[in-house]
């Protein structure tokens, strides 16, 4: 038997990061996101977000590439949200995937519980570069979104 804990904080924004996820839906969004990760075996330890992107900090099961699980993830609560938001619903096409060590679990935690605080304070697009350039990775900043 192998041992893994594969933990991933994901990041995802809505279509063209309009303000889709209002405060009706997101409880709501959220719990069905939760569910999903849980049908696909994986275990999602926090979900949150505010109205244009969604964060969540879970644990996958070393069976499911992390592009497979994102694909029907996305597929999955998409379609669950447009029937929720008479078809005004999207995802956009992207997302972030970034690791994260069992030592940081807490930390991430508390950062997407605080999503909306920490939102009164900066945009999702200066977030989302910050998150990419502390992971490393290289990214053009006038095709980030396109």
């Amino acid at each position: 038997m192998s041992h893994t804990n594969l933990l991933y904080h994901i990041v995802f924004a809505t279509k063209e990061r309009a303000p889709l996820i209002t405060h009706e839906l997101r409880s709501a969004l959220h719990e069905y996101l939760g569910g999903t990760v849980r049908g696909l075996s994986g275990t999602a330890l926090e979900v949150g977000g505010v109205a244009d992107h969604v964060h969540l900090l879970v644990i996958l099961p070393p069976t499911i590439a992390v592009s497979d699980f994102m694909s029907k993830l996305k597929s999955n609560s998409s379609s669950w949200a447009k029937a929720e938001t008479n078809g005004r619903f999207a995802w956009q096409s992207r997302y972030g995937a970034f690791t994260v060590s069992e030592s940081q679990v807490k930390r991430v935690r508390s950062y997407i519980r605080n999503q909306e605080a920490h939102h009164r304070r900066t945009t999702f697009a200066d977030e989302y570069a910050a998150l990419l350039r502390a992971h490393h990775i290289e990214f053009d900043e006038a095709h980030l979104w396109t």
